[in-house]
């Protein structure tokens, strides 16, 4: 899994990138209630634009990447001044309020995610094949405290079990975080060219912590 994703990176075959913030996390993240200053999780980050927007919304952001070429790239976009240091098996780079960590996202534990009070997925969970993709789940609610609020954009399409991006109907967000979120559907587009079809979600971990 973790060579395939760094190989799309180094070739370049990253249509699932963005080249601005995704409208939804516009719409929909000021409705969270987080609070400014809460420090937001970013899974399998990629060089997504979205963390920007959360840092200069006054949101710290820690982006969990295994590919060292996407986080090279998301500092480049910036001629501001870069920290290096190497944390709990990670390799960390800070600029100003978004700080990567390269690495296993399954390899961060909860002593590091200690600060964390919220998380965004925008690319995460359709990353993973389905046998993976409930392991993700576990860990994410391992990883933030009761009461943490995130946004989950997914989505489906009719490939079966081709990917990534790989389709996650809403029936099995239900099952994946249900057992450990409050999960509050928001809205689902109209499918795009390739017949995919974005769904997004708000969720809230339930206590206490697993």
């Amino acid at each position: 899994m973790s060579d395939q994703w760094r190989k799309r990176w180094q070739e370049g075959r990253i249509g699932f990138h963005l080249q601005q913030a995704h409208p939804a996390l516009l719409r929909h993240w000021g409705s969270l209630g987080v609070a400014k200053s809460t420090k937001v999780l970013v899974p399998l980050c990629g060089k997504s634009l979205d963390m920007r927007w959360l840092a200069d919304e006054g949101y710290p952001v820690l982006g969990i990447e295994f590919a060292p070429e996407a986080i090279e790239q998301f500092l480049a976009q910036r001629s501001m001044a870069v920290s290096r240091y190497r944390q709990a098996g990670f390799n960390v780079s800070r600029q100003g309020n978004v700080e990567l960590w390269c690495g296993d996202f399954f390899h961060l534990h909860i002593q590091q995610a200690a600060e964390i009070g919220a998380f965004y997925d925008r690319a995460s969970l359709i990353a993973l094949p389905p046998a993976t993709r409930q392991r993700y789940a576990f860990h994410l609610a391992q990883l933030v405290p009761p009461g943490a609020k995130g946004l989950l954009i997914s989505l489906a399409h009719n490939e079966g079990d081709a990917g990534p991006p790989y389709s996650v109907p809403a029936s099995e967000i239900e099952s994946l975080f249900a057992p450990n979120f409050t999960l509050t559907f928001l809205e689902q587009g109209s499918p795009d060219e390739r017949g995919y079809t974005e769904s997004v979600w708000a969720l809230e971990r339930r206590g206490p912590r697993l």
